[in-house]
C-alpha cells in the first residue's frame, strides 16, 4: 500500500518539492547578504532589492503552500480514485478500507508537513534579525516593519504552518470523500480553506489574551485623521479614523480607537477635531489651524473626556499564540480525518 500510494504521489510531491528547493537555495545563498545588525538595519535591509524579493517571495511560499497541499494533494487523493472507480480494485486486494485510506493519509500528511516544516524553519533563521530589529523599535513601512506575531506573518512563521498543512489535507480528503469528483472538491477545499485563514485571526487569534491600553490624546502621540478642510480654513463634516502612535514594539496593534467617557468608541468624531493637529504636522508647517487653537482643541478634548483606547497582543505571547493555533488546527484535522474514516466506510460503496 506505502508503495502504490507513492507511486500515485511521486508527480505533486516532486513539483511542490522543486518549488520548495528552489526557495531554500534562495534564502540560503542570501543569507550571506544580510547586513549586520545595528540601529540601521531595517533600513539597510529595505535598500536591497535582493534581499526583500526574497523575503517577500518566502513569506509568500510558506503562506500558499498549505492551500496547495489541501487544493492539489488533499482533495484529489480519494476523490480522484472514488471518481474513477478504481477504489472497488484495491479494496479486493486484502486491503481494508481503513488501511487504505490511513496509509494515504500518512504518507502524503507527513511528507508535506516536513516540507512545510522545513521552508518555516529556513524563513525563521534567515529572518532572525528582522526579527531582533522589529522588537528592538526599529519601524519600517510595508511587509519589512511587520512584527512576526501579526498577521500575515503570523501564519508563514512559526510552527503554525506545519498545522495548517495538516488541517488543509485533511479537509481536502474530507469534502473529497463527500463530493467525489476531483475539480469540485479542489474548489471547495480552497473557499473554506481561505474563509478559515481570513476568520482566524479576526475572531478567534486576536482574543486570546490580546492586552488594552487607553492614553490622553496628545500633540505629541497623535499620528493623524481624515478630516476635509474648506477654502477657509474651517473644518467641514466629521473627523474619522483618529490615530494615537503605539509604543509597544513587536507587538500586533488590533485596534487604535477613540473613546468618549463612557468608554464608547467612535470613528467619526465633532469637526471641532480637526483643529488638532498633530506636533509633526506643525513642525513642517503644515498646520491648517493656528497653536492656539490646536492646543485649545486638545484640551477640549481632554475635557469632554476623549482618550484613546489601544488593543494589541504583546510580541511576548508569539510562541503561546503558535501553540495555541496549532493545537487548535491539529484537533480539527483530527476530526476531519476521523469523520472520512467514517464516511469511507459507512457511505462509500
Amino acid at each position: 500500500m506505502i508503495w502504490l500510494t507513492w507511486r500515485q504521489f511521486r508527480v505533486q510531491l516532486a513539483a511542490v518539492g522543486g518549488a520548495i528547493t528552489v526557495m531554500l537555495l534562495f534564502l540560503a545563498y542570501t543569507a550571506g547578504g544580510l547586513p549586520d545588525f545595528d540601529d540601521q538595519f531595517l533600513a539597510a535591509f529595505k535598500s536591497d532589492a535582493l534581499l526583500g524579493a526574497v523575503y517577500t517571495a518566502g513569506v509568500a511560499v510558506v503562506l500558499c503552500v498549505p492551500a496547495i497541499v489541501g487544493v492539489f494533494w488533499g482533495a484529489p487523493l480519494v476523490a480522484r480514485e472514488l471518481e474513477a472507480g478504481t477504489h472497488r480494485l484495491v479494496w479486493t486486494q486484502t486491503v481494508t478500507r481503513t488501511r487504505w485510506l490511513a496509509t494515504k493519509l500518512a504518507v502524503t500528511g507527513l511528507a508535506a508537513m516536513a516540507a512545510t516544516g522545513l521552508l518555516s524553519l529556513i524563513l525563521n533563521w534567515w529572518s532572525h534579525s528582522l526579527d531582533q530589529a522589529i522588537n528592538a523599535g526599529q519601524k519600517q513601512n510595508g511587509l519589512f516593519g511587520v512584527s512576526r506575531i501579526a498577521p500575515p506573518l503570523f501564519e508563514a512563521r512559526g510552527i503554525t504552518p506545519i498545522a495548517y498543512t495538516a488541517f488543509a489535507l485533511a479537509l481536502g480528503v474530507a469534502i473529497g470523500i463527500v463530493v467525489r469528483r476531483v475539480v469540485p472538491a479542489m474548489a471547495i477545499t480552497l473557499a473554506l480553506f481561505v474563509t478559515v485563514q481570513i476568520v482566524m485571526p479576526v475572531f478567534v487569534r486576536e482574543h486570546l489574551g490580546a492586552s488594552s491600553a487607553t492614553t490622553v490624546i496628545t500633540p505629541r502621540n497623535m499620528m493623524g485623521m481624515m478630516a476635509s478642510i474648506n477654502p477657509n480654513g474651517e473644518a467641514a463634516g466629521e473627523v474619522h479614523d483618529l490615530t494615537v502612535e503605539f509604543e509597544k514594539p513587536g507587538a500586533w496593534l488590533i485596534a487604535n480607537q477613540t473613546i468618549d467617557r463612557n468608554g464608547e468608541a467612535h470613528r467619526a468624531l465633532p469637526s471641532w477635531f480637526a483643529r488638532c493637529v498633530p506636533a509633526h504636522a506643525a513642525a513642517v508647517g503644515r498646520a491648517p489651524f493656528s497653536p492656539q487653537e490646536a492646543a485649545a482643541c486638545f484640551q477640549r478634548a481632554k475635557d469632554e473626556g476623549y482618550r484613546q483606547r489601544i488593543r494589541f497582543m504583546p510580541a511576548s505571547r508569539y510562541w503561546t499564540l503558535q501553540a495555541i493555533e496549532s493545537a487548535i488546527f491539529l484537533a480539527l484535522a483530527a476530526l476531519l480525518a476521523g469523520a472520512s474514516f467514517w464516511w469511507l466506510r459507512n457511505r462509500v460503496t
